[in-house]
């Protein structure tokens, strides 16, 4: 199901995005996957608000007057962190209705709605040149709201943010974040991986690092295909602009395309296969596309581990 930005724009607040974003997906399944992905029978728990009535054991009801639903393996022992990329580059958009940003902040938004409902524990990491802001994994609904709140603020006055030069240190972010992480988890990386050429080897070190930490890893490349892969410009002449330093360099799109695609397609594939090597999933998002195929990839990562 493809979503009107508009209209998405005009749904507030960003649960409630997240919400429609989810749903849509699932109408597109036509299965849910909240029924968890194993049907062996864990155990009971208390009935929560948002729960399906289907779950209810009335057997239990019976005996007790107290409403337990039966969890499924899939909903127990898995925490999650999303790892957000909010340096300046994350703010571009030429083609797209919306930025980077504002594309992985509704990405990321829906992700925590998806893990809420499957009771997992869902932490987030906002990094730029450092780590910003770190919320341990719980699956509290107030935790959950706390950190609807905490993307709400970073799409406001998008504009004016996006007028500061914040760097991307992607490496040395997920390096520390491998130090501070004392427990086996899910790390949910989403970045348009804005680094310097001389500076893949350490990304990919950093990435080795979580795994080496027993970590499991799912790396979501975002990025405006048309401009950033094809470079698909008009004839003509551009000014383009490092968003990170302000550097400027003046190009005809037409002369450099063929070269440019080829260098791009070279670097992309050695550093997918240097991920598939260490055992990491890596997957692109193209910022005019629709969440469809980023939520499959959670949900195949997702059932691989329960």
């Amino acid at each position: 199901m493809i979503l009107d930005p508009n209209l998405l724009t005009q749904l507030a607040p960003l649960d409630l995005k997240a919400r429609t974003i989810v749903e849509g997906f699932i109408s597109g399944l036509h299965r849910s996957p909240f029924h968890g992905f194993s049907v062996e029978f864990a155990e009971h728990r208390p009935y929560n608000q948002g729960d399906d009535f289907k779950h209810i054991d009335w057997k239990v009801y019976g005996k007790t007057e107290r409403f337990y639903v039966k969890q499924f393996e899939a909903e127990t022992n898995l925490r999650a962190h999303i790892v957000l990329d909010v340096s300046s580059s994350m703010y571009f958009k030429h083609f797209a209705e919306w930025s980077k940003l504002k594309y992985a902040i509704h990405y990321a938004a829906s992700l925590i709605y998806m893990m809420h409902r499957q009771r997992d524990a869902c932490g987030l990491v906002l990094f730029d040149e450092e780590i910003r802001t770190v919320y341990p994994p719980k699956s509290s609904y107030s935790h959950v709201r706390m950190l609807y709140r905490e993307l709400e603020e970073q799409l406001e006055d998008e504009t004016k943010k996006a007028t500061l030069k914040r760097g991307s240190a992607s490496a040395n972010a997920l390096h520390k974040l491998a130090e501070s992480l004392k427990r086996r988890s899910l790390i949910v990386i989403i970045t348009d991986l804005f680094e310097n050429v001389d500076n893949h080897d350490a990304l990919i070190s950093s990435l080795r690092h979580l795994r080496h930490q027993k970590h499991e890893v799912l790396l979501f490349n975002i990025l405006e295909h048309k401009s950033e892969r094809e470079l698909d410009f008009p004839d003509g002449k551009f000014l383009f602009e490092d968003m990170e330093t302000g550097s400027e360099l003046e190009v005809i799109p037409a002369q450099v395309k063929d070269d440019y695609k080829k260098k791009v397609s070279e670097l992309t594939h050695k550093f997918k296969i240097a991920c598939s090597e260490s055992g990491i999933d890596f997957e692109e998002i193209d910022t005019q596309s629709p969440f469809d195929l980023a939520l499959l990839a959670y949900l195949n990562k997702r059932k691989r581990l329960v």
